[in-house]
């Protein structure tokens, strides 16, 4: 089922004059769904209203030759997201293999509710092989053991958010909606992997399994910040560092 309901978004561009403000409402406007677009130039910021998933915005944005970080989504306690790592431990691991803190991310899946009984799901996967994967929130959050601790599917099936494709060279995307709100998924895992799980069976870590915590993130406007009060990076030197690890 297509997304019908429009949304907000507002993302941070680096934007140097109204030569950049032309390029990206221009490119914006060519995707389907896109109703408004409004870009402020003096604080970098991208207003966008309509039904196209966030992740095809980032990618209209990005082909322009800017880079687009997501600032927020839809209203105050509406918006969450999950980032997405493997937990798969090969049986020879070599010397140089990253650490449990050092996952590369191979997945990301931005969530809006955008009306009581709707919620929509725009999930992102890279870096995995080709194939159909499975989408489900979990019971649980606790990733000790990756997806095989997070529990079976979350409300006996409510869970089932649906399917995504990855293509042969191992990106995959899909725009899902659902009937949930989300308060109900909160400190909930999400899991997607080529294993069916819908059914009960359990999951394992298999190196295509990608698993997440769903936290919240911001409401439209919600979100200001520019430079991170703990490290004191500008939000364009953690983009750097977290695409270095994986981040889509």
């Amino acid at each position: 089922m297509g997304v019908t309901t429009p949304f907000q978004t507002v993302f941070a561009v680096p934007m140097t004059c109204d030569g950049c403000v032309k390029d990206i409402s221009g490119a914006l406007h060519q995707l389907q769904g896109i109703t408004k677009v409004e870009a402020n130039l003096r604080d970098q910021l991208v207003a966008i209203e309509g039904t196209a998933a966030p992740s095809a915005i980032v990618e209209a944005i990005q082909a322009t030759g800017r880079d687009a970080i997501l600032r927020g989504s839809g209203a105050s306690d509406s918006a969450a997201v999950s980032i997405l790592e493997t937990f798969h431990t090969p049986t020879s691991p070599p010397p140089t293999s990253a650490s449990h803190h050092d996952r590369l991310v191979r997945g990301l899946a931005r969530i809006v509710q955008v009306s009581p009984s709707t919620t929509l799901v725009d999930l992102t996967l890279r870096g995995v092989a080709p194939g159909t994967y499975h989408a489900t929130v979990r019971e649980y959050g606790n990733l000790a053991s990756g997806a095989v601790s997070a529990g079976p599917v979350w409300a006996k099936g409510r869970g089932v958010l649906g399917t995504v494709t990855v293509s042969a060279a191992g990106h995959g995307s899909a725009f899902l909606s659902h009937p949930l709100q989300i308060w109900e998924v909160i400190g909930r895992a999400l899991v997607v992997s080529p294993q069916r799980s819908d059914e009960g069976a359990p999951l394992a870590n298999d190196e295509d399994t990608v698993v997440g915590v769903i936290a919240r993130s911001a409401g439209v406007w919600d979100n200001d910040k520019t430079v991170c009060s703990c490290t004191g990076k500008t939000l364009w030197e953690e983009r750097r560092e977290e695409v270095g690890k994986g981040m889509l």
